[in-house]
């Protein structure tokens, strides 16, 4: 049957990176099994069990040869993967066989390879992320001076700067990266615990040496590149541990889900645009059509990431005692999906960010639109300030303001300006309407608070993080 005809997700197939796919591919984990076996081996071995160097070396000969299929027989047979894998492995390592897996469970190898390629899978976002803020960064600075209409309620409300506006998700993505650091240095190694956490295989292997056990824990925990383990352990390292890494890959998605939002209504106004090639088509139908198509489906897949903690949760909260097996299945999909899919949401918002599209003139319209109105106030204090009675002031702007909002429920465009411009009452500042009711004079201090963020928090970071800097996003379709 070939791939074809059976079903493949389409994380797999169209949206994650390669490197990601890897990292959950069947062929790392059964090769990190083996990683870890040679080590408990060889570390039995330096602390005296009656393990011999051709053993070991029997081990580290073979331990590429991963025969799937031979494997997958197995387990048809055993209905036991790790065990299946053992007896693979084993008909090509004779001499080391009676020794393959010595007082190990199951978990010694699932879980442990399960820490590794969660905090590999991190490393992956990390990097993705870090671009992503490299990519908006400079985007904020370049455009940290154009006025644009600021929204709230989605209604017109006082202007801010398209920089300004940026720094909001570069804020929101420089704090999922902290939150990031935090669930990576909560990976710790599981170790080796024995069955029900107790390390009681063994402290019967080295006949009660208390030492020698914890010695093993440790040197095991080195030679897979980690500094710690769990303290203390059911079969299982703890499943909260999940709930905390999906976390913080739902929150990447919420970050990413507001942009592309965001991106996709200033589409609407064609202010903003994400890239658009030169042969891309925006609709069967529709010629003319230039959909945000990937902005759409960062928040597709951003939704599906945000479902997941949820289910996580789940999974620790229904762990029984030392361990119950309903967690399994669950985290072979769970686990796997919410990475791919951020990642797939991440190469999508590093391709995007990397190209926006500002039209500024159009940026300028949409403000200019609005700006009498958003105006007023300043307006009616530079009349009285040029010596018009402020009631007057007040009730001739009202007036006005009435009759540009009933043009422009009529279809008109707002009329605001001329009328400022021919009404008597405003005569004192008639002559100085375009210098009042220029965007730049509205936006406060966000061209300023853009260099002052990006300085103060954003270019240490960047710094901080240049040997990650460089990601460009792997977007296939």
């Amino acid at each position: 049957m070939s791939d074809h005809d059976n079903y493949q997700s389409p994380l797999s197939t169209r949206y994650a990176s390669r490197a990601m796919r890897e990292n959950f591919s069947d062929t790392k984990k059964f090769l990190t099994w083996r990683k870890l076996w040679i080590a408990l081996a060889e570390s039995e071995q330096e602390l005296g069990l009656s393990i011999t160097p051709a053993q070991v070396a029997e081990l580290r000969e073979h331990e590429g040869d991963l025969d799937l299929d031979a494997a997958r027989r197995y387990e048809k047979e055993l209905r036991h993967d790790v065990m299946a894998h053992v007896h693979a492995w084993g008909d090509v390592c004779p001499t080391a066989r009676p020794i393959l897996h010595l007082g190990a469970t199951s978990c010694f190898v699932g879980d442990n390879t399960d820490l590794i390629v969660l905090r590999d899978g991190l490393d992956i976002v990390r990097r993705a992320l870090v671009g992503v803020l490299s990519n908006l960064s400079a985007f904020a600075r370049e455009w940290k001076d154009l006025p644009t209409l600021g929204f709230t309620h989605y209604q017109p409300a006082q202007a801010t700067t398209v920089g300004k506006r940026a720094c909001l998700y570069i804020q929101d993505l420089a704090g999922d990266l902290e939150d990031l650091e935090h669930a990576y240095e909560m990976v710790r190694f599981r170790g080796v615990k024995g069955t029900t956490g107790t390390q009681a295989s063994f402290l019967e292997l080295f006949e009660g040496d208390h030492e020698k056990v914890r010695e093993l824990d440790r040197r095991v925990t080195a030679k897979l590149g980690f500094e710690r383990t769990f303290g203390v352990t059911g079969q299982t390292y703890p499943r909260k541990l999940d709930f905390r890494v999906t976390q913080v890959l739902s929150s990447i998605a919420q970050s990413a889900h507001k942009f592309a939002t965001d991106l996709r209504l200033l589409a609407n106004r064609r202010e903003m645009q994400e890239p658009f090639g030169k042969k891309q088509i925006g609709s069967s139908a529709m010629p003319w059509k230039r959909n945000p198509m990937r902005s759409e489906r960062i928040c597709a897949l951003a939704r599906f990431v945000i479902s997941l903690p949820d289910n996580a949760a789940h999974t620790a909260a229904n762990q029984w005692f030392e361990r119950t097996l309903d967690d399994s299945a669950n985290r072979r999909l769970v686990l796997a999906e919410a990475f791919l899919a951020t990642d797939a949401v991440l190469q999508l918002y590093l391709d995007v960010s990397s190209g926006l599209v500002v039209n500024p003139a159009l940026v300028k319209r949409g403000l200019d639109a609005e700006l009498p109105f958003l105006a007023s106030e300043q307006l009616l204090m530079e009349a009285v300030k040029a010596g018009a009675d402020r009631q007057d002031v007040h009730e001739a702007i009202r007036q006005i303001s009435l009759a540009a909002s009933a043009d422009i429920a009529a279809g008109l465009e707002n009329s605001m300006r001329e009328r400022l411009a021919q009404d008597p009452t405003l005569g004192p500042i008639a002559s100085r309407l375009d210098e009042l009711l220029d965007g730049s004079r509205y936006v406060g201090r966000a061209p300023q608070q853009v260099d002052e963020y990006l300085e103060a928090e954003i270019d240490p970071l960047l710094e901080r993080h240049a040997a990650l800097l460089g990601a460009v996003g792997e977007v296939e379709v």
